[in-house]
């Protein structure tokens, strides 16, 4: 019975030898590829340009005493701009993007100032303007920003002459003036490399921006010896913008994709 169970264990194990060396050595498989990934952090500039739309609310009063002729009523306009800019983003917890800025815009966006109680009619223009914020975005995909912004405002206004109802001149006007504000917006930026296209660096963003400035009374004047009429405007001016700028990124890296 000894050597029955000693010949069977030694034939179990010669069996199962010949198993292993039969299976050959397993296949290599691939490690799995890492998911796109992409650095916004760093320096970049922009350029572009687009169409606005113009606002003012606005009543007349007299110069001495500030005594309202007329009831509040808004006047609006439109125009175009260019704009030029730069900042830095950073880009934390892997899809979102948090960054500084700044930016310029020059161009024409015109609003109506009126008073009926002379007849008289003008156009505020709104001549250049800056400005400095933050911006907060998510990376719909690695190549894609979406954000918001928002910051402080400065504004360059140009004199206004005013025409009377034909559309003579009135031999009246206000003065050009500064005033500041505020602005909040947001957009979506895009690598332009698509379509097969490769163009590392560049991108393109669309953005809606929406600009508040403090009201400001301005005396009319006579142009013939800069003396007032006698009236005032007391007015404010609210923006909106919608822009398309072209960006370079100094340190555009990715999306990248490990290679074996």
């Amino acid at each position: 019975m000894k050597k029955t169970l000693l010949a069977l264990t030694a034939v179990a194990a010669m069996t199962g030898s010949a198993s292993a060396a039969d299976l050959g050595a397993r296949p290599y498989v691939k490690a799995p590829m890492p998911a796109p990934v992409a650095n916004w952090t760093g320096f970049y500039v922009f350029g572009g340009g687009g169409g606005g739309l113009s606002n003012a609310d606005q009543h007349v009063q007299t110069t001495v005493g500030a005594i309202p002729l007329t009831i509040d009523q808004r006047q609006g306009g439109s125009g175009w701009f260019g704009t030029v800019g730069a900042g830095y983003d950073w880009q934390f917890s892997g899809t979102w993007v948090a960054g500084v800025f700044a930016d310029g815009q020059f161009g024409s966006i015109r609003a109506t100032i009126q008073d009926p109680t002379i007849g008289i009619t003008g156009k505020q223009k709104l001549e250049t303007s800056w400005a400095a914020g933050v911006r907060l975005g998510w990376l719909v995909a690695p190549n894609v920003l979406s954000y918001v912004n928002g910051g402080y405002s400065g504004a360059h206004f140009g004199q206004t002459n005013f025409t009377d109802l034909a559309g003579v001149p009135a031999g009246i006007h206000l003065n050009s003036y500064n005033r500041n504000g505020w602005f909040v917006g947001g957009g979506v930026e895009n690598s332009l490399n698509i379509f097969g296209i490769t163009s590392p660096g560049w991108f393109m963003k669309t953005e809606y921006r929406s600009a508040f400035y403090n009201a400001k009374t301005q005396d009319e004047l006579f142009d013939v010896g800069n003396t007032a009429v006698g009236n005032s405007i007391r007015a404010n001016s609210w923006n909106q913008t919608i822009s398309t700028s072209l960006v370079y990124r100094f340190n555009w890296t990715g999306p990248v994709v490990a290679k074996y």
